[in-house]
């Protein structure tokens, strides 16, 4: 079966559409059949138990595997229990705030880029992306390498102040010495993507993706994008493709092919 990846970030769940995302979800999934469902953080809007319990309920209901890894909206916004308990309800939820997935042709390495003690920015320590780097490593040869976050490596060229996650030039020299040929993200509800060959040309190759929002949580910005991104990959090449939801049905907005590994894509 070929690697066919849905991508979704940003759900922001007890926010205000819960059962817009579970329908738009669903629909979604039935129409590509993924084999791998990755949540970049956010399910949540003010991380309660009941809303990570919801979002659990519409991812699995997908009937799929699902990794997901925490967002910002992920923890509790009131103290203590944001500093003293941060990730007791997402684990209660998904297990582990740092999960891995692998099976035949992709291998996938979760990364925990929230810091209780900031609202909004994100960073991953030395000891995490040593770790990180160790399950990269780990993949089956020809396996597609992904790593995942909730705080952006690259911005959104339109209205977003939200700052990449600290030290990004180490982070993504690390992720991608270690062998990631796809970095996923969300956190800014918008798209963007890029391969790396594009802004570095002298580095190691790898892209590096971010999904717009699939919730909707802010009423004053009704015309904001929400969508997904559906990953395929050969020996070859890596496939992106953004779907938009137009408020009853999904839209093929755009198709990227980039190369795997150091070589450019072959022309004709």
């Amino acid at each position: 079966m070929p690697t066919r990846i849905l991508h979704v970030s940003d759900l922001h769940v007890g926010a205000r559409d819960d059962d817009v995302l579970e329908r738009a979800l669903g629909g979604l999934a039935t129409r590509i059949a993924p084999t791998l469902v990755i949540a970049s953080g956010d399910l949540t809007h003010h991380g309660r138990r009941q809303e990570q319990e919801r979002a659990a309920v519409i991812l699995r209901g997908l009937d799929l595997p699902v990794l997901a890894v925490p967002g910002n909206h992920d923890i509790p916004h009131t103290f203590p229990a944001r500093v003293t308990s941060p990730w007791a309800e997402f684990k209660r939820a998904w297990g582990t705030v740092e999960p891995t997935y692998s099976a035949e042709g992709v291998h996938v390495v979760g990364i925990n880029s929230v810091r209780p003690w900031r609202h909004q920015s994100g960073g991953i320590d030395q000891r995490q992306l040593i770790r990180v780097a160790e399950r990269l490593r780990d993949a089956p040869p020809g396996a597609l390498r992904i790593a995942v976050l909730h705080h952006q490596l690259i911005n959104a060229p339109w209205r977003t102040r939200k700052r990449p996650v600290a030290r990004r030039g180490h982070v993504l020299a690390t992720l991608a010495g270690a062998g990631a040929e796809l970095i996923l993200s969300g956190h800014i509800h918008q798209a963007a993507m890029a391969e790396r060959h594009e802004f570095e040309v002298d580095s190691g190759s790898g892209v590096i993706a971010v999904a717009p929002g699939l919730g909707q949580p802010r009423p004053r910005r009704r015309g904001e994008a929400r969508g997904a991104i559906v990953y395929g990959a050969d020996s070859a090449t890596i496939t992106a493709k953004t779907y938009i939801w137009r408020g009853d049905d999904w839209g093929l907005t755009a198709t990227r092919v980039f190369p795997r590994g150091g070589e450019p894509l072959v022309e004709g």
